[in-house]
């Protein structure tokens, strides 16, 4: 278990790490369908293994990472992004000089998502942007790695299925696969994982999704290189993994779903920090996805007390004034040698100033966490993560658990008898993974909590069976106690009740927002038909009064009955 030692004092620049070029680049070929056994044959036989160099000769272990999160390049406004480059090739050249291996690493996301040079095609995920991100990531001066993010497939009005759009992004960046591997220094992986879905995305097409291939070959790296013998290995990712412990927003990712890796895939978003707790040579883990700088504590954590094996978790922000959420623009630069590893900030804002984050020991886990006034300012975007010390968990919930769980201020969770977690922070009620305690996801927004009690309540009294006298359904429907049944209630003084119903798969985070094309294709049909009827009404109609219906449930019944929603698409 690593220890963590804070430093009242080491305020200033970060000193270089002692210590040439690149080492071996370890890419796989496309594998959809493969073992893990083969995509790792099939990464070892890459061509782009060839490119070999001698490490450093003084510390064959020592490397420089240039690591940038979110670029959102967009080709009309592209001064921020240079001068950022201009302050790392600085760094490039100096690393260069004393023979240190030294790579960029971009964690995706690569242009604009919004019409830029046509009046109605987004420019990220299109042809062009890839082009202009290229252009931009070779203008370092050193190779480059690149991973996929959620908004790099997005040239939706260009390609027509996501494999299209991927393969023209793995073309233009010269990658073979959307992951790769690249022995930076003696015994020392950089490894990236690429999203790879958007039109297909069962749900929110900004959900950072990496396809089972990937994750195979993965798990293959990690298992097959042992921290007992000596390896090290830097994970670059778009979002980070669940369990990460890294500053999230509750009122953007956590509410749409996609906040970690492979949000909504069950037991696949576990397995990224299993696979780290189970293999100590996951040294660091770099994600970008949320746009918020890194003067937070929680930009980066670290291992002791949050079972998050021997992992540094880092946040990275972002370059470009218009693609920041809190002003800051700032980059990460890792400096390795054969002790340990340096992470840094690379502030744009102060020309480049660099500031040590955080000191990290390989030969007794030792991680130091560097403090800065720089952290000297209010909360900001803080999504709450409950922890079993919080003085917030509700023990036992049974009957009513809270007088208004609307009420400004209130910051609680609970354990239902099933083992999902649930809990309130911001006026709404949010999921929470039972493992991590990471937050999965809304399940009551304030419009519905705000002047409601909230109850708990045991629901598995008794086998209940409802009889069906319908032609053709006649029967019994019967359903076995189940003593760990509870009901979740929100209920008011007139007598309003809501029971808040999990999902078939027992969880109660709602997935709210959708694919991405099946919304534009919704909006499509809501115009059309906003058009046409004010056409044969001769008049126009008012917000709200073309609205939608969907499924697929409506009712606690076994016989379909009705589709209307009451006072909203029927009268009554």
């Amino acid at each position: 278990m690593a220890r963590i030692v804070l430093l009242l004092a080491l305020m200033g620049e970060a000193a270089a790490f002692a210590p040439r070029a690149f080492g071996s680049r370890l890419v796989g070929s496309k594998v959809a369908g493969a073992t893990a056994r083969q995509a790792a044959l099939m990464a070892a036989v890459s061509p782009m293994a060839q490119n070999v160099m001698e490490f450093n000769e003084a510390d064959p272990e020592a490397f420089t990472a240039c690591i940038l999160g979110d670029l959102h390049l967009d080709p009309r406004y592209m001064d921020d992004v240079f001068e950022g480059r201009e302050h790392f090739k600085a760094i490039i050249t100096e690393s260069q000089e004393k023979g240190i291996p030294t790579a960029v690493c971009s964690l995706g996301d690569l242009g604009e998502s919004k019409a830029v040079d046509h009046p109605s095609e987004l420019f990220a995920g299109t042809t062009r942007c890839h082009e202009l991100a290229n252009e931009f990531l070779s203008g370092f001066g050193v190779p480059y790695e690149v991973v996929g993010g959620n908004h790099d497939l997005e040239g939706i009005d260009e390609f027509d299925t996501d494999q299209g759009n991927l393969e023209a992004f793995m073309r233009i960046h010269g990658k073979p696969a959307p992951y790769f591997s690249r022995q930076i220094a003696d015994k020392t992986l950089l490894v990236g994982l690429g999203s790879t879905v958007f039109r297909d995305a069962k749900y929110t097409s900004h959900e950072v999704t990496i396809d089972d291939a990937q994750v195979a070959w993965f798990e293959e790296v990690v298992t097959t290189h042992k921290a007992e013998d000596g390896w090290k290995i830097f994970v670059f990712t778009h979002a980070p993994p669940m369990g990460a412990g890294l500053r999230v927003l509750q009122k953007n990712h956590v509410v749409n779903g996609c906040c970690w890796l492979n949000h909504s895939s069950g037991e696949i978003t576990k397995k990224y920090i299993d696979l780290v707790r189970g293999n100590a040579s996951i040294k660091a883990w770099f994600s970008g996805h949320f746009h918020l700088g890194q003067d937070y504590e929680d930009s980066i954590t670290f291992p002791a007390g949050n079972n998050r094996g021997s992992c540094v978790f880092v946040q990275s922000a972002v370059m470009r004034s218009g693609s920041t959420r809190d002003g800051r623009q700032q980059s990460r630069l890792v400096r390795g040698t054969k002790d340990g590893f340096e992470v840094c900030t690379v502030d744009h804002l102060k020309g480049g100033k660099i500031r040590l984050d955080a000191t990290i020991s390989y030969n007794d886990d030792v991680v130091i966490a560097h403090p800065s006034e720089d952290y000297d300012h209010d909360k900001f975007f803080s999504a709450y993560t409950p922890s079993l010390d919080d003085g917030c968990e509700i023990v036992d919930a049974d009957g009513d658990i809270m007088e208004d769980g609307g009420a400004e201020g209130v910051v609680c969770w609970w354990n239902m008898k099933c083992g999902r977690v649930l809990g309130v922070h911001e006026g709404m009620v949010v999921e929470y993974d039972a493992s991590t305690l990471a937050p999965l996801g809304l399940v009551i927004a304030k419009d519905e909590l705000a002047g409601r009690k909230v109850a708990v309540v045991d629901s598995g009294l008794e086998a209940e069976c409802e009889v069906s006298e319908v032609e053709g359904m006649e029967g019994k429907d019967c359903v076995d106690v189940d003593k760990a049944e509870q009901a979740l209630i929100l209920y008011d003084e007139e007598g309003n009740v809501t029971v808040v119903q999990p999902n078939e798969d027992g969880s109660y985070w709602r997935k709210i927002v959708r694919n991405k094309m099946i919304r534009m294709k919704e909006v499509r049909r809501e115009k059309a038909a906003k058009k046409f009827v004010e056409a044969q009404l001769q008049r126009d109609l008012e917000k709200g009064e073309v609205v939608s219906s969907w499924g697929p449930y409506m009712t606690t019944s076994g016989t379909a009955k009705e589709t209307g929603v009451k006072g909203l698409t029927s009268k009554k």
